[in-house]
């Protein structure tokens, strides 16, 4: 078999294509920005994960102070505060792993 042959086009018959304006133009993050966002967004994340295996183990009723009564609290606001506990201390993690890596500038200092 032959391959067919692309027929011959005039140039008036070309439908051009010109490309606009494009769209809003997002800029890209500054060094700091996207060091902050590759800190908070995987503990946002492992915040939810903790979240759920802690408390699907966990009764916020049964709660309790060491030696003490029952934590008297309602169960929506233990969930808050617990998901926003596991997010501080993951996000604390994620910031000294942050830092540590961090190379020295030629300085001596460390780069921020």
């Amino acid at each position: 078999m032959n391959p067919a042959k692309p027929l011959p086009i005039a140039d008036d018959e070309v439908e051009r294509f010109e490309a606009g304006e494009p769209a809003d133009v997002v800029p890209p993050m500054s060094g700091p920005m996207r060091r902050l966002a590759a800190v908070v967004w995987p503990a946002f994340l492992m915040a939810g994960v903790l979240e759920v295996l802690v408390f699907s183990l966990v009764d916020p009723g049964a709660l309790h102070w060491p030696d003490g009564p029952v934590l008297e609290a309602n169960r929506m606001l233990v969930y808050t505060l617990g998901f926003f506990a596991f997010w501080v201390a993951v996000a604390l993690g994620s910031a000294l792993t942050q830092m540590m890596l961090a190379e020295p500038d030629r300085t001596g200092g460390a780069r921020s």
